[in-house]
């Protein structure tokens, strides 16, 4: 009997999974998830987040933990536009949570619903980072967190298929986006501040990018440097 409960437990979880990942493209959601329309729709959003913003901050906290969760395209947009409409410091926070709850839940899911397609479907990706948690366990993810070698939705599948626990899991995430997340909503904020044109070319907008284009190379530079270290140790 827990056997069969646990069975028709799984079948619910696919359809839900599967009626979820169907609306949103036979509704052609990620329509509104363009740069297009973040900038079109500026002026409503930050007049619905004026005149009331818990539930604009609620609406959009549950939006981006569906689209990590369901790994729908779109999050870089979101996490730019959380940027545009609610600032650096809010929309770092949000944004924080919501990617590392969205990615925890994706990893579940692979874990109880999709291990074998996506075993089969990433296969060299899984060899890679299987290999990684195997010797450096938690460190692994918080160093592929911080650069973007591996896709953020194909870290989250991966690790659902690894010992990993579920909170290690979220906590390390949240910690190793957190950089990341900043500089996506710095650039967003500065997006944001376009009122014409002419603007596009501004010091801090351009800065904004250059930090983005080179926040990798920097991480990565880092990370050797750390490698290096723990390596001299251990001799």
């Amino acid at each position: 009997m827990p056997e069969k409960n646990k069975q028709i437990k799984i079948l619910l979880l696919i359809a839900v999974f599967t009626i979820v990942v169907a609306l949103f493209f036979v509704f052609d959601l990620q329509k509104y998830l363009t740069l297009e329309y973040l900038k079109s729709s500026k002026a409503f959003f930050i007049s619905s987040y004026e005149k009331n913003p818990i539930l604009v901050l609620g609406s959009y906290f549950l939006f981006y933990i569906v689209i990590t969760a369901f790994s729908l395209p779109g999050a870089v947009w979101m996490t730019l536009g959380g940027g545009a409409f609610f600032g650096l410091f809010a929309g770092t926070v949000i944004v924080s949570f919501a990617s590392s709850i969205g990615a925890t839940l994706a990893m579940l899911i692979v874990r109880f619903l999709l291990r074998d397609w996506v075993q089969s479907r990433f296969e060299k990706q899984m060899q890679i980072i299987n290999a990684g948690i195997n010797k450096d366990g938690g460190f692994y993810l918080f160093t592929l967190r911080l650069v973007p070698a591996v896709p953020f939705f194909v870290i989250n599948l991966g690790m659902g298929l690894t010992p990993l626990r579920a909170g290690t899991f979220y906590w390390v995430s949240q910690l190793g986006m957190l950089p990341g997340t900043m500089v996506y909503i710095n650039a967003g904020s500065e997006l944001g501040k376009i009122q014409s044109v002419g603007e596009i070319l501004s010091p801090t907008l351009i800065a904004s990018f250059v930090l983005l284009g080179i926040f990798p190379l920097l991480v990565k530079k880092m990370l050797a440097f750390i490698e290096k270290r723990r390596n001299k140790e251990n001799v």
